[in-house]
C-alpha cells in the first residue's frame, strides 16, 4: 500500500494478512451491491405501444387516419394494434361521405397497404365491419363468409405481424384442431402476455341466419379455448399481466347488478333494469373471463373498439360478489368520428403494470362551435 512520508509517496509491500483482509473487504463491497437473482430477473425497462380501432371510415376519416399513423410512426412504440373495423359499416357508407366502399376488394387491398406501411409491427384484429356486416354493404352486398375467407388469406398469412418492421406471433392455427383461426394470435412483451380474440360486434354474428349461427359456434369455441390457453400460459410463465384484444364491446353492463345499471346507465334516462337478463353472443366469454381473471390474480386488461367511446374503466362485476373485480380493466379505443390513438405503457415497477394515455392528434382536432358541413 502507499505510505505518506516527508511530503512524498512510497510503496510498501502488503503483508499476507493485509492482502487477505483487503480482498475480503472488496468481496463484501461488491456482494453488497450485486443484484440478487430476483433483481436480475425483474424487468426494469418500460415499453409503450399504440392502440387504435374503428378507423378509417369515410373520406375525411381516411385523411385523418394518415395523421394518426404519421403521429404513431414518429413515436417510439414497440408495436401497434388495430382492434378492428378497418372500414365503415356496410350499411352506413354513402357516396356523399366518400372514401372507399366497405368490403370491396379495393378496400381490402388499400387497408392491407396501410397496415404494411406502419414503421412499427402492426397487428390487426378483425371486426364486424370487416366481414360480418358485408351482407348489407353499399353500393353492393357481399357474402360475409366469403369475405372472412379473403380476410384470413390477406391479413394473416405467416407467423409474422404486418408492418415494415415485423415481430413473430404465435397463431392458434398452429394447432390442427383450429387450423382456420389464424387471426387469433399471442405474444409476450415486457412481461405481459398479449392475446387477440376474433370476437366481433353485431352480437358476435349470432342470430341472423343458421349459417351465421354455425360460424359463431365454431369461432366462439375456438376463442374460449384460446383464452383459456392464454391464462394457463400466463400463470406458467409468471407473466405480470395479461391483455386481451378484440373488436367487440361484449356488453359488460348486461351482466351488471341492477343497482349498478341504475347508477351508471338507466336512472338518468328514467328507465328501470330489466327483470331478466337477455342472452347474447358474448355470455360465454363474459363468464370465462370472470373465472379466469379471478383465478389469475394479476392485472387483466380487455381492449376493444366497436362503440367508439374512449374510456378506461372497471366494468367486470363478480357474479356472486356483485362487486367490481379489481384486477380487471377495460380500455376502449377512439373511433369514428374521432381520430386519435391510445398510448399504452408497460411499467414492471408499477403494481398495476399497465397504464394508458390518450394521444390527441393536433391535426384532427374538432373546431367546436363551427357548423357541421
Amino acid at each position: 500500500m502507499r505510505h505518506r512520508e516527508a511530503g512524498s509517496w512510497h510503496v510498501r509491500a502488503l503483508t499476507g494478512l493485509q492482502a487477505a483482509l483487503l480482498v475480503a473487504a472488496c468481496m463484501l463491497f461488491l456482494a453488497d451491491r450485486a443484484p440478487s437473482q430476483g433483481e436480475r430477473d425483474r424487468p426494469s425497462a418500460r415499453l409503450t405501444f399504440a392502440l387504435i380501432g374503428d378507423m378509417p371510415y369515410d373520406a375525411r376519416h381516411e385523411k385523418e387516419f394518415a395523421n394518426v399513423m404519421q403521429d404513431i410512426n414518429a413515436a417510439e412504440v414497440a408495436f401497434v394494434v388495430h382492434v378492428g373495423d378497418f372500414w365503415w359499416d356496410g350499411g352506413g357508407w354513402t357516396e356523399q361521405a366518400g372514401g372507399l366502399p366497405p368490403c370491396s376488394d379495393e378496400t381490402f387491398q388499400n387497408r392491407l397497404e396501410l397496415a404494411q406501411s406502419s414503421r412499427h409491427p402492426f397487428i390487426f384484429v378483425p371486426g364486424d365491419n370487416d366481414w360480418t356486416d358485408c351482407h348489407r354493404a353499399k353500393p353492393r352486398p357481399y357474402d360475409p363468409l366469403e369475405r372472412l375467407t379473403k380476410l384470413r388469406q390477406m391479413f394473416f398469412q405467416s407467423d409474422q405481424s404486418l408492418g415494415q418492421r415485423t415481430m413473430r406471433l404465435t397463431r392458434q392455427s398452429e394447432d390442427p384442431q383450429y387450423a382456420k383461426f389464424r387471426e387469433n394470435v399471442r405474444w409476450t412483451s415486457g412481461e405481459v402476455l398479449f392475446v387477440t380474440l376474433h370476437m366481433v360486434g353485431s352480437n358476435n354474428n349470432l342470430g341472423r341466419t343458421p349459417d351465421m349461427d354455425a360460424e359463431y359456434r365454431e369461432r366462439n369455441a375456438a376463442n374460449l379455448a384460446w383464452l383459456q390457453q392464454a391464462f394457463e400460459l400466463a400463470k406458467r410463465s409468471g407473466s405480470q399481466a395479461l391483455m386481451i384484444l378484440a373488436q367487440a364491446d361484449p356488453g359488460f353492463e348486461n351482466a351488471w347488478p341492477a343497482y349498478v345499471q341504475q347508477r351508471y346507465m338507466l336512472a338518468g334516462l328514467g328507465l328501470k333494469s330489466p327483470d331478466t337478463r337477455r342472452a347474447t353472443g358474448f355470455d360465454e366469454f363474459l363468464a370465462a373471463v370472470e373465472k379466469e381473471t379471478v383465478a389469475f390474480g394479476q392485472p387483466v386488461v380487455y381492449v376493444h373498439g366497436d362503440t367508439h367511446i374512449f374510456r378506461v374503466d372497471k366494468p367486470l362485476f363478480g357474479s356472486t360478489s356483485r362487486r367490481s373485480i379489481e384486477n380487471f380493466t377495460r380500455v376502449e379505443t377512439f373511433g369514428y368520428p374521432d381520430t386519435h390513438w391510445v398510448r399504452a405503457i408497460v411499467d414492471p415497477q408499477d403494481p398495476q403494470v399497465l397504464s394508458f394515455r390518450q394521444e390527441i392528434v393536433k391535426e384532427n382536432l374538432v373546431t367546436h362551435g363551427a357548423k357541421s358541413p
